[in-house]
C-alpha cells in the first residue's frame, strides 16, 4: 500500500507544476497585453513594472492553482487507467478510497495553504497593486521632443524645434509658445538652444541664444506689440509631473484589498451600528406613537391600551384648556412639523440602515469568496481522480479540454453568484458556496460511481472518444492544406 501511495504521490507534481507554470505565463501574457498600452511611452523603471507584475501575480495563482489541480488529478489517474496499473491495483483488492486518501490528505494541505495565501497575501498585494497602480497612472509620458513636431506636453506652452542631438541635448530653430496669460500672447524664437536637467529630473532649464522675444498684450482695450532681441533666455520648465514618484499614503482600502481579520471587525462594527439605528427607530417611533395616541380620538382598543391612552388624553387636555382657536392651530402646527421633523429623521436613519447592510454584505461576499475558492481545490481533487479514471485515453489535449470546462462552468457559476450576492439577490454564504456545492455533489457522485462500477461512465467515455475523432479530423484538415 505505502508504494502505490508513493507512486500516486510521486506522478502528481509533475503534471501539477508543468500546468500550474502554463496558467501562469498565459495569465502574465493576458495582463501585459492588457496593461501594456498604459506603460508604454512613460519612461517607467524596469523595476516599478516588474514589481507591478510581481504584485498581480497572487490572483493569477488564485486562479492557475485550482485549475492546475483538477489538470494533474485527471492527468495522473488517466495514466493509471491507461496503464492498466488500476485494473491491476482492484484485482489486489484495493478499492479506490484506499488508494486516494493520501491525495485528498493533499488537497486539505492545498486547501489550508490557500486559505492562508487568500486571506492575508492577496489583500496586500492587491491594496499594493492598486496603490502602484495609481501612481503610474498619474505620471505623464515623458519629455520628449522630436524635430518638426510641436510639443503639447507641458501645461502653458507648445515647442518645436526643426534639429536636436540626442547625445548633447543641444537645439536649432527652436520656437516656443507662451499661453500661461490669457491676456498676453508670447512667442520666443532662437537660432540655438540647450536642456539642463536639474533638481533630479523635476525641472529642466532651456538655455536659448541668439534669439528674440515677440509681446502682444492688450492695455485698456488697446493692443501693444513688444519685440526684444536677446544673446542668452534662460526658460526653466517644470517637470515634476513627468518624474515618477511613490506616493506615502497608505490609501483607501476596498473589499478586495483588506485582509479578512480586519474584514471580519468591520463587519462586526456594521452590525453594531446596524443595532444602533434600528434601537433610535424604535425609540422614535414610540415618541411619535406617543404624541398621536395624547392628541387622537380613542379608538377601539384592549382595555389595557384604552386605559393608557385615556390617561395620555387626561394629561394632554388640561394643556389645550385656556388656548383660542388660533393658539390651538398654532400648538398643532407645532406638533405637526415636529413629527415630519421625526419622519424625516427615522428615514435618514434607514437609509443609512440599507446603506451599511449593503456594504457589509460585500464583505461578507469577499469573505466567503475566499474560503470557498480554496475549498475549491479540494472539491476538484476529489472530481479529478474519478474523471481521469473514466476517461482512460486522451492525452494532454482531453485533460486539459475536460478541466478547462468544468473550470469555467465553476468560475462563472462563482462570479454571477457574486453579483447576485452583491446586489442583495441572494445571501453572501449562497452565493459563494453555491458553485462549491453543485461541484462537491458532482465529485461525490463520480467517486461513488467510480468505486462502485456503477457503469455510469460509460458517457464520458462516450465523449473522450468524439473528441478524439474531432481531433484527427482536425489534424487531417490541417494535412490536406
Amino acid at each position: 500500500m505505502k508504494r502505490l501511495h508513493r507512486m500516486t504521490l510521486g506522478m502528481l507534481p509533475g503534471p501539477f507544476l508543468g500546468w500550474f507554470g502554463t496558467l501562469m505565463f498565459l495569465l502574465v501574457m493576458q495582463f501585459l497585453i492588457k496593461y501594456l498600452p498604459d506603460l508604454v511611452g512613460k519612461g517607467l523603471p524596469l523595476g516599478v513594472i516588474l514589481e507591478l507584475i510581481s504584485y498581480n501575480l497572487a490572483y493569477m495563482v488564485v486562479l492557475a492553482v485550482p485549475m492546475a489541480t483538477l489538470i494533474a488529478m485527471i492527468m495522473t489517474f488517466g495514466r493509471l487507467a491507461e496503464s492498466n496499473a488500476y485494473q491491476v491495483i482492484k484485482s489486489a483488492g484495493i478499492s479506490l478510497p484506499q488508494l486516494t486518501w493520501p491525495l485528498l490528505i493533499v488537497g486539505l494541505l492545498l486547501t489550508g495553504a490557500m486559505m492562508y495565501f487568500n486571506n492575508l497575501i492577496l489583500p496586500e498585494a492587491n491594496h499594493r497593486a492598486r496603490n502602484l497602480w495609481i501612481d503610474i497612472q498619474r505620471k505623464k509620458p515623458g519629455f520628449q521632443l522630436q524635430p518638426g513636431v510641436f510639443y503639447d506636453g507641458i501645461e502653458g506652452y507648445s515647442i518645436l524645434v526643426q534639429h536636436r542631438d540626442p547625445e548633447t541635448d543641444s537645439l536649432r530653430d527652436v520656437t516656443i509658445y507662451d499661453y500661461r496669460n490669457s491676456g498676453e500672447h508670447v512667442v520666443l524664437k532662437a537660432q540655438q538652444g540647450l536642456l539642463q536637467p536639474i533638481a533630479g529630473g523635476r525641472f529642466i532649464d532651456l538655455i536659448l541664444e541668439d534669439g528674440e522675444f515677440h509681446r502682444l498684450r492688450r492695455l485698456e482695450g488697446q493692443e501693444r506689440y513688444e519685440r526684444l532681441a536677446f544673446g542668452r533666455y534662460r526658460l526653466r520648465l517644470d517637470l515634476s509631473d513627468f518624474v515618477f514618484t511613490r506616493s506615502q499614503e497608505e490609501g483607501y482600502r476596498t473589499d478586495r484589498t483588506t485582509p479578512t481579520p480586519q474584514m471580519l471587525a468591520l463587519v462586526d462594527s456594521m452590525a453594531a451600528e446596524v443595532q444602533r439605528n434600528r434601537t433610535r427607530i424604535r425609540r422614535l417611533l414610540l415618541r411619535v406613537l406617543g404624541d398621536t395616541v395624547s392628541a387622537a380620538p380613542a379608538p377601539d382598543l384592549p382595555p389595557a391600551p384604552r386605559a393608557a391612552a385615556a390617561t395620555a388624553r387626561q394629561h394632554a387636555r388640561p394643556a389645550l384648556r385656556g388656548l383660542s382657536e388660533s393658539q390651538q392651530a398654532r400648538l398643532y402646527e407645532l406638533a405637526l412639523q415636529q413629527t415630519r421633523r421625526l419622519q424625516t429623521e427615522i428615514e435618514d436613519l434607514q437609509r443609512a440602515i440599507q446603506w451599511t447592510e449593503r456594504r457589509a454584505d460585500r464583505y461578507r461576499v469577499e469573505i466567503h469568496k475566499k474560503f470557498s475558492i480554496a475549498v475549491a481545490c479540494l472539491i476538484f481533487v476529489l472530481i479529478g481522480m474519478p474523471l481521469g479514471l473514466s476517461v482512460r485515453r486522451g492525452g494532454l489535449g482531453l485533460a486539459g479540454g475536460l478541466a478547462l470546462g468544468i473550470f469555467l462552468f465553476y468560475w462563472i457559476t462563482l462570479v454571477q453568484g457574486e453579483k447576485l450576492a452583491d446586489r442583495g439577490y441572494l445571501a453572501p454564504w449562497i452565493g459563494m458556496w453555491l458553485p462549491n456545492l453543485v461541484m462537491g455533489l458532482l465529485g461525490v457522485a463520480l467517486f461513488v460511481y467510480v468505486s462502485f462500477d456503477l457503469r455510469v461512465t460509460r458517457p464520458l467515455t462516450w465523449l473522450g472518444r468524439k473528441l478524439k475523432t474531432l481531433r484527427h479530423a482536425l489534424s487531417r484538415s490541417y494535412a490536406y492544406r
